[in-house]
């Protein structure tokens, strides 16, 4: 029975990730599916985020992974008029802050 619990507090949580993001992704003007696409979905957070595109090929690399989505994550949070800070904790705790970013009232800023 926990684990059944357990199961659903984590698909919870993902589909709250999910929309938090497919949110940020149409308020950045890009199309909501993109953020169900592996790979395309990064492609799509460094238009947003405006980094090189061959920044993709980073995360392909253990731990300089890590580094470029955080540095991606603080780009889209500075986009939307937020802090480094809150562009962290996009990184490390999604499943507060992409939703607080998506469903908030910060609007992108393709020229922050």
């Amino acid at each position: 029975m926990g684990d059944l619990i357990g199961a659903l507090i984590q698909l919870a949580i993902g589909i709250v990730v999910v929309a938090g993001f497919w949110k940020v992704f149409t308020k950045a003007g890009q199309p909501g599916w993109a953020c169900l696409v592996p790979f395309y979905n990064v492609y799509v957070m460094l238009q947003i985020a405006n980094k090189p595109t061959w920044w993709l090929v980073l995360c392909f690399i253990p731990i300089a992974n890590i580094v470029a989505l955080v540095l991606i994550n603080i780009g889209i949070a500075e986009k939307f008029g937020k802090s480094a800070g809150f562009g962290v904790g996009m990184a490390l705790l999604s499943f507060i802050f992409v939703p607080m970013l998506g469903f908030g009232d910060a609007q992108y800023n393709p020229h922050a």
